[in-house]
Formats: structure tokens, C-alpha cells, sequence
């Protein structure tokens, strides 16, 4: 966990949970189950779907035979629109009735929070939500990891937008699998899928990855979970306000040895930056292009060139499954927006301005569709074979996807064939 000034101190509870290690983490877990390494990516959630990720040689696309004949409208008539269409399918928005509410501070305390502490807590100045929760540090080969124990009902409010919406995070939690946190998962090379065994306790399957917001924190299990991991009760607890929480407050009222620890960066002042000093803009990767394509067709062999080897074909099959060239463009029910379903954290990593207008916007398809090539070509899809199923394998961690993409990729091949 590193510097335990600068994170919490999870109390021991038992035999199989242990206090925090000044000393940072860099040894690899054991892995119990053949799996690939999750690469979590810009603060995204990655949910395990479905199938081996290694379990590929096997497997052929689906043969869709013919199907770019078949499209209602073909690609060279759909002209791309940068209006922002919303789904009128009924698809929900988010988590149903879930105001976010993000922790201003979390703090650890020496032992259960009683009742009156709480009220107590909800009196300090700025503070207009508490939760208290279970957590303790379980043991996996040595290496401790900091784990909180909540009701995934409850404590959705209090993660980011795009992990409160996500129901694939709620029902790993749900079925008592864990959910890492981002962080946690590349540090200690967690693997999406893969059961690790509990020092002195039962095996814990990585059900999802997620930007969590939670200093300190490794990863969520359900509170039934952490029961049988024996974590300490009600010692955990998270503030929500608009101001500043007074951490000298709360760690009075937690008592002696308590850690409290805000969550909310500090601001910094601007430096000011001289009239004639050039600004930087959007990263992009590849040609620049000239000019916005008009139609679809034309947009999505365009933006193929920014990744050498890849097919413009697997970018317009993208396009169809994710949101029919943008006739779809949600948000989904996981909170993915545009007419290439980008998780918003995971465009700011891979955004670009495609069309030269001077901004990234994840709702225009002439910078959605290269930013999809941006994305796939990090992920190796430019290689073709196994890498390229891998590549659309990380836009969407399931391998029937994987199958349905190249499925259609191949209907295009056919259909457009010069």
C-alpha cells in the first residue's frame, strides 16, 4: 500500500488478516487458473463476459455469409452526423435511481463504529453523507491486499459515475467475486478471471477491474464475503461533502490511532502561461487527415490507416455492432457514449481529433471511428491473427463478441470487394 501517511492502515481481524506493509508491493501473485493479464486501461471497468482469454486457437469467427449485402443502408450512402443520438430502445442510462455521491474523505478505525459516532460524524461541518462500512487486509502469497466488504445496493452512490452504472461490477460483487481496483490490478499483475487463494481462507475470483477513487483501497467484496474472510466490522468509514471535511474532526471523534485520509485533490494555482506560448492540443496518433469524409464508407477506410495492418473492415463491424454507424449512440446501460461506445475515462486516453476541428469529441463519429483505431492499434491489432482477436477482445472482454465482429468484418470484405 505504500506510505501509510498517505494511506489507510486496514485493522488485523483474525489470523487471515493482516496490517498493511510499509513496504510497496512488486512481488506477482499466484495465479490459480490459466488467464491472460488484465491491462486496465484510463481509469475504464473491465468486467470478465465470458471464455478463456487464452482459449482462442480453436475458435473461428462466425460465419455471417454475405451480411454487408444485406445491410438496410450500405456504408457509401450512411453520411456520418455529429449530433449526439440517444437510444430510443428503452436501454437504461445508468443504475437505476443512483445519485453518485463520491467520498470526500475515508478513515480507518481501531474498532467498530458505534451508532453515536456516526451521528456524530454526520454533525461535522460540510459533511452530508456517511457510510460505514466492513474492510481489513487478507493475505494472497504473502502479499496483503486492502479490501473493503459492502452491499453493492448501497454503496454504488458511492463509487465514479461510470462504476456506479455498470451492473457487471455489482453483480461480481453479487456473486462474491472480487472487484480490484485499477490500480491494484496493474501493480500487483492481477489477471480478470482468475481465482487467487486466500492465505488461511477460500479462493477469490477477480470478477471485474475499476477505477475506484478509494486511496488506500485494493479492491471491493459483498459483506457476505467478507464475512467469511473474517474482516473487521464497521471500522471503515466514508464521508461525502460539498466543502472541506476537517480530517482533525473526524479523527478526534474516531478516536486515538484512527487514519484519516481526504480524497479530494488539492488545489493548485495556475501558472500562468505567456500570450505567445503555443498550447498544446489533443493527442492524436497517425496521418493527419484533410477534410471530413462523407460518408461512412469513406470515414471508416480513413481512419483504418492510422494502424498499419488493420482492416477498415474491422472498424466499420465495430461501428455496426456497437451502435448501427451511429444510429444508436446511447449512453448504454454501462455508460458507454457514441457511435463507438467509448467509456468516457478510456477516451481521454484514447480520444483524438480526427476531423482537424480542434477538439476530441467522443460523440462525433469522424473522431470516434480513428479513435477506435487508436485504441486497437495500442492493443496490437494492427499484427492481424491472434493479436487482432486479442485487440477487439479489449474493446469488449468477450470472445463471442470477438467472434460476432470478425463475423461482420467478413460480410463487409464481400460486400465491398473492388
Amino acid at each position: 500500500m505504500g506510505d501509510v501517511r498517505s494511506a489507510p492502515d486496514f485493522p488485523a481481524d483474525s489470523a487471515n488478516v493482516s496490517r498493511v506493509s510499509d513496504l510497496p508491493l512488486r512481488s506477482t501473485l499466484l495465479v490459480a487458473a490459466t488467464v491472460a493479464v488484465l491491462t486496465a486501461l484510463g481509469g475504464g471497468v473491465a468486467v470478465l463476459l465470458g471464455g478463456d482469454p487464452h482459449d482462442v486457437a480453436a475458435r473461428e469467427p462466425v460465419r455471417q455469409a454475405r451480411l454487408g449485402e444485406r445491410q438496410q443502408v450500405r456504408l457509401d450512402q450512411l453520411v456520418p452526423t455529429t449530433a449526439p443520438v440517444k437510444s430510443d430502445t428503452g436501454q437504461a442510462t445508468g443504475g437505476p435511481g443512483v445519485t453518485v455521491t463520491p467520498p470526500s474523505v475515508i478513515a480507518i478505525a481501531r474498532g467498530e463504529v458505534p451508532k453515536r459516532t456516526r451521528l456524530a460524524l454526520a454533525e461535522v461541518k460540510h459533511v452530508e453523507k456517511v457510510a460505514v462500512v466492513d474492510a481489513g487486509a487478507v493475505q494472497v502469497s504473502g502479499t496483503p491486499l486492502n479490501l473493503l466488504a459492502v452491499d453493492p445496493v448501497v454503496f454504488r452512490s458511492w463509487t465514479p459515475k461510470a462504476v456506479a452504472a455498470h451492473p457487471g461490477v455489482w453483480s461480481a460483487i453479487g456473486r462474491g467475486e472480487l472487484v480490484a481496483d485499477a490500480a491494484a490490478t496493474r501493480r500487483l499483475g492481477l489477471a480478470l478471471g482468475a481465482e487467487y487463494q486466500v492465505d488461511g481462507g477460500p479462493r477469490l475470483r477477480v470478477g471485474a477491474s475499476a477505477t475506484l477513487g478509494l486511496r488506500g483501497v485494493d479492491g471491493l467484496v459483498s459483506t457476505e464475503r467478507g464475512q467469511e474472510l473474517r474482516m473487521a466490522r464497521g471500522v471503515a468509514v466514508l464521508l461525502h461533502g460539498k466543502g472541506a471535511i476537517s480530517r482533525a474532526s473526524v479523527r478526534k471523534l474516531l478516536g486515538a490511532g484512527s487514519q484519516v485520509v481526504s480524497l479530494v485533490p488539492e488545489r493548485r494555482k495556475k501558472a500562468r502561461t505567456p500570450a505567445t506560448a503555443p498550447t498544446a492540443g489533443p493527442p492524436t496518433t497517425g496521418p493527419a487527415t484533410g477534410g471530413r469524409p462523407s460518408s461512412y464508407l469513406e470515414l471508416y477506410r480513413q481512419s483504418a490507416t492510422r494502424c498499419p495492418g488493420l482492416s477498415w473492415t474491422v472498424l466499420a463491424a465495430i461501428g455496426q455492432v456497437e451502435s448501427s454507424h451511429g444510429r444508436n449512440n446511447g449512453p448504454s446501460s454501462a455508460g458507454a457514449l457514441g457511435p463507438m461506445q467509448f467509456m468516457p475515462a478510456t477516451w481521454k486516453v484514447y480520444g483524438v481529433d480526427g476531423d482537424g476541428d480542434g477538439k476530441s469529441d467522443i460523440w462525433s463519429p469522424y473522431d470516434a471511428v480513428p479513435g477506435a483505431a487508436n485504441y486497437l492499434c495500442a492493443n496490437g491489432a494492427g499484427k492481424g491473427g491472434q493479436k487482432l482477436r486479442k485487440a477487439i477482445w479489449f474493446y469488449n472482454h468477450s470472445w463471442d463478441y470477438v467472434n460476432k465482429v470478425l463475423g461482420v468484418a467478413e460480410g463487409y470484405a464481400r460486400a465491398y470487394a473492388s
